[in-house]
């Protein structure tokens, strides 16, 4: 009978086996909940596909993000516009639209910082130097999110010069955290930008001043096609689940439609702090990316 148990037990752990098979382990790093829209297919396609985990940090409450938020006004029937009702609403209505898109994309759980979003600049000083982020704070917790979820990939913002101050410092959060970690395992961190058919790539190489953004000289970029038409019907594409990630952000009406809508290609970059070994691992996820769910025709 024990004989019999043993055999039952390897033939159900045969049959369960693919549904507990671990894909990429990835942690996304941004400011706003929002940010991550630019690179939501590659999101979606590792939990859906790869059968990869995602989780997310998010750094602010969302509280300033109001200067386009008319339909969102009407929609929440709060008004929006108004930056002391924004203050005292957005934070909330941010986290429960975060946490719909989350659930499109398939995350597994998202970790918020509850820094304040306070107004627009280009400037990361404010917060990098901890005079407006409790940066101690946030150092703590992303090296405790590190060691014990043990990830195969961080996943950043380009800050390049244009960026909101909000989001570089997003990403030198993230770089630092990836450069303290001491543990065995450690991350390869890229940086993932939107990019339609007709336009240019950024040119990026490092933001002045801070060397840890570094993109490593002879590294390739990587990209993932949201635009190819599956071969099937040749109807849809994966810029469809692009929208439905856009589409739970009622609150920020300006990315609905700007160029995150019209994003053919999710582009992503090798930072230099990575091991340069770690190139051929980024390859090849992107190589599965590629042939996973509906393969474009080669």
């Amino acid at each position: 009978m024990k004989i019999i148990s043993c055999l039952a037990f390897l033939v159900l752990l045969s049959f369960a086996s693919p549904l507990f098979a671990q894909g990429p382990k990835v942690l996304v790093v941004t400011a706003h909940p929002d940010d991550e829209t630019g690179f939501s297919v590659s999101l979606f396609k590792i939990t859906h596909e790869l059968k990869g985990i995602v989780d997310m940090a998010v750094m602010t409450d969302g509280g300033g993000g109001f200067a386009d938020s008319q339909l969102g006004a009407m929609y929440y029937g709060l008004n929006l516009t108004d930056s002391l009702v924004a203050r005292t609403h957005l934070p909330l209505i941010r986290k429960q639209e975060i946490l719909d898109a989350a659930k499109i994309m398939g995350l597994r759980n998202i970790y918020f910082m509850e820094q304040p979003d306070d107004w627009y600049t280009l400037d990361p000083t404010p917060y990098i130097s901890g005079k407006n982020w409790d940066i101690p704070f946030i150092e703590k917790r992303l090296d405790l999110i590190l060691a014990e979820r043990q990830y195969d990939y961080v996943i950043t913002m380009l800050p390049h010069a244009g960026q909101h101050g909000h989001h570089k410092t997003a990403v030198l959060m993230a770089l630092r955290a990836v450069q303290r970690f001491k543990g065995p395992h450690k991350p390869i961190i890229i940086a993932g930008s939107p990019l339609s058919a007709n336009a240019k790539p950024i040119e990026f190489a490092m933001l002045e001043g801070f060397p840890e953004t570094k993109i490593k000289s002879n590294a390739p970029t990587f990209t993932l096609n949201r635009a190819f038409r599956f071969k099937e019907n040749d109807k849809v594409s994966y810029k469809i689940v692009a929208d439905w990630v856009i589409a739970a952000y009622k609150s920020q009406g300006a990315i609905q439609e700007n160029g995150i809508h019209k994003t053919d290609f999710e582009v992503y970059r090798y930072f230099d702090i990575n091991d340069p070994k770690g190139i051929k691992q980024v390859q090849d996820l992107f190589q599965q990316l590629a042939n996973s769910g509906f393969a474009a025709p080669k």
